[in-house]
């Protein structure tokens, strides 16, 4: 494993197990995405990389630092991903430069967002000059503006966003776009990425790379010939047409609107230090403290409406009695978990939308009865505990999918960090059902609840279900989302200074799967070991 990556035993088997699942229709949303195979300067298509502290697999990909808060008590978003601009003109090193910044930054869930990825599709017409080079990719009107800035505007507001993938070989666009999320910095580089006024608005940090015309012109020429497949005079005619006009014309004066001028690129390492220094104090700045404010918010308010608890009958009552023991067995306490999960999930599925619904009975005759009014229905588990409610969602909902989320306490700011996630193509038109086996201050359910949404979830179609709650935690998830309906089977009133729910249950995850919890666990079954 990684360094001070999951380093006890049973972090690591659980791990092992994650990283090699399935999953059809499923799509790692991490960032900044990877390409295993490809070149960062071998690139025939418009997909930026770059290499975060991660854990990866030809399946899977988790983060070895985790995504702090990007909202605050409240849920609604306060803090904004940094924005760094990198304008100059072809092959002048940008992405180079790029690159340097986030080795030096080193913090994760950065993305470089290049504008290669909106050059404009182009009329049959106009794939017939691009192959003759005669089609101008170096000016501003080449490039769909419009998309990259309402992409740009949704990735700074922590929104997941759809890139479109180009191919210069072919010049048109790719059929799958790629999923992006999660960004804490953004770098965006571009031959125009001053060009537009509306994007000029988004950029936090303006910087421009500055690089003499002949090594921009043998750099280009090694780049097309050998990574593109174009002709020598094929560059040249290009570069001489369209490249060294539209640099004189729309590029080169743009440099009067940066911030810092870097010359020689990503070979300037006093520049790059200034940038970098820069930025960590920006994100310093940013820093948020959600729990402490959640630890004290709420109090001595009275339980939501938007609250469903199990009814305390004798079963009830009897299988709590039984899982809060600590003297339970193992397989006494998996087994009364799973009868409750079962309880809960079937309360939870009475809280969809139905329809009327007419059917013929073997008899011939007609019964009035009820059925689903929505399109899906998606289950998602907050990991570890949260998947081993998965298998009673799947018993009496069939065919339902499931994704999975990845959050962690930083055992440094105590603050949760997201650190994976897996969700279904086109979460954001279904009905989600968010599992979380205990809530004690409810920051790892807010996290989540705030990631579906960023996903397009709606938040009245978002049911977060739990086998035991604290009133903390019930406050904190509803006072932030108030459309999403919270179902349990019990609410115990107090948190203590280490945030374990009193009475509570002890840690679900470590009774269930049999492993010895850390001194310093937390309710909010973010239950495996910081990194």
């Amino acid at each position: 494993m990684g360094s001070g990556f999951l380093q006890t035993s049973r972090g690591e088997v659980w791990i092992s197990r994650l990283l090699h699942e399935g999953g059809e229709g499923s799509l790692d949303r991490l960032l900044p995405s990877v390409c295993p195979g490809v070149s960062p300067r071998k690139r025939t298509t418009s997909q930026c990389k770059s290499e975060p502290p991660l854990l990866r697999t030809s399946k899977r990909t988790i983060y070895t630092a985790g995504r702090p808060p990007w909202y605050n008590e409240h849920g609604t978003q306060s803090k904004e991903a940094f924005v760094i601009g990198l304008c100059g003109g072809s092959a002048s090193g940008k992405t180079t430069a790029a690159r340097k910044i986030i080795e030096a930054l080193d913090v994760p869930w950065v993305v470089l967002l290049s504008m290669d990825s909106f050059y404009k599709v182009l009329t049959p017409e106009q794939q017939v000059a691009a192959a003759s080079n005669d089609y101008n990719f170096d000016h501003p009107d080449a490039f769909d503006f419009g998309l990259l800035a309402h992409i740009l505007q949704k990735l700074k507001l922590g929104k997941s966003v759809k890139i479109p993938v180009y191919d210069f070989t072919t010049h048109g666009r790719q059929k799958e776009w790629k999923i992006v999320y999660g960004a804490s910095v953004i770098i965006f580089e571009g031959i125009m990425a001053f060009a537009d006024k509306e994007l000029l608005q988004l950029l936090d940090m303006k910087v421009f790379v500055d690089t003499d015309s002949d090594i921009r012109l043998v750099r280009r020429l090694r780049r097309d010939i050998t990574e593109r497949g174009r002709d020598i005079e094929g560059v040249i005619k290009q570069y001489n047409k369209f490249v060294k006009p539209a640099f004189e014309q729309y590029i080169e004066p743009t440099m009067r609107l940066a911030d810092i001028v870097v010359p020689r690129g990503g070979y300037n390492t006093v520049a790059i230090d200034l940038i970098v220094q820069h930025v960590h104090s920006q994100l310093e700045e940013r820093e948020l403290s959600v729990r402490a404010a959640l630890a004290t918010a709420h109090q001595a308010q009275p339980l939501p409406q938007t609250l469903s608890v199990l009814e305390s009958t004798p079963q009830v009552r009897g299988m709590h009695t039984i899982i809060r023991n600590k003297e339970t067995s193992r397989d006494e306490f998996i087994f009364y978990s799973k009868r409750l999960m079962r309880l809960l999930i079937e309360r939870a599925l009475s809280y969809l939308p139905s329809q009327s619904h007419v059917v013929q009975t073997p008899q011939g005759e007609d019964y009035e009865g009820r059925t689903f009014h929505g399109k899906r229905i998606t289950g998602v588990s907050i990991l570890r505990a949260g998947e081993t409610m998965e298998p009673a969602l799947r018993a009496v909902c069939k065919d339902v999918r499931i994704g999975k989320i990845l959050i962690q306490t930083n055992q440094d700011t105590g603050e949760p960090e997201l650190h994976y996630l897996r969700l279904p193509k086109d979460i954001g038109e279904d009905h989600v059902i968010l599992m979380d086996c205990t809530v004690s201050t409810g920051a790892a359910a807010m996290m989540a609840v705030r990631v579906l949404l960023d996903h397009d979830v709606q938040e009245e179609k978002i049911l977060l279900v739990s086998l035991l709650m604290a009133e903390m935690g019930v406050h904190s998830v509803a006072y932030a989302f108030p459309q999403v309906k919270i179902i349990t089977t019990a609410v115990d009133k107090k948190v203590n200074d280490l945030f374990h729910i009193i009475p509570g249950i002890g840690n679900f995850g470590d009774r269930y799967f049999g492993t010895d919890a850390p001194p310093d666990w937390s309710d909010d079954e973010m239950d495996e070991p910081s990194y």
